[in-house]
């Protein structure tokens, strides 16, 4: 359900918490591990290692964290240092910054996404000018 990225798969393997199908969350919740939503959380995510949200798991606010995997419905802005993945049916209303964005068909985004890769140091040489005298 959660796709096949290397990353996704560590994350699904170890979910730290998990809010469930009837959980209802008012405020932001602050974790370094792994967050599963099955449930409905109003106020956001922040700080997380993976936040994986469920077909029915709902968010009000935004998500930081550096994996995050939408399978359910999230109003507010996302900012992931590694991957955004929105699986089929899932739903974006905010804007998305992350260096890799995958959108599944049938997905929804509503927003500005920013994908910033890693800047690589370059080094620029100037050429030799050799004058024969």
């Amino acid at each position: 359900m959660f796709g096949k990225k290397e990353e996704v798969r560590k994350a699904v393997g170890k979910v730290d918490t998990l809010i469930g199908p009837d959980a209802e969350i008012k405020g932001t919740i602050s974790t370094k591990g792994t967050l599963r939503i099955d449930g409905t959380v109003d106020g956001g995510v922040a700080n997380a290692e993976a936040v994986l949200i469920g077909e029915d798991g709902k968010v009000k606010g935004d998500v930081t964290a550096q994996t995050v995997v939408v399978g359910g419905k999230i109003s507010g802005n996302i900012v992931a240092s590694q991957s955004i993945e929105m699986l089929p049916h899932s739903e974006v209303k905010g804007d998305i910054n992350a260096p890799q964005l995958y959108i599944a068909e049938g997905a929804i985004f509503e927003g500005n996404c920013v994908m910033n890769r890693r800047q690589e140091r370059v080094v620029e040489l100037e050429p030799k000018s050799k004058e024969l005298k």
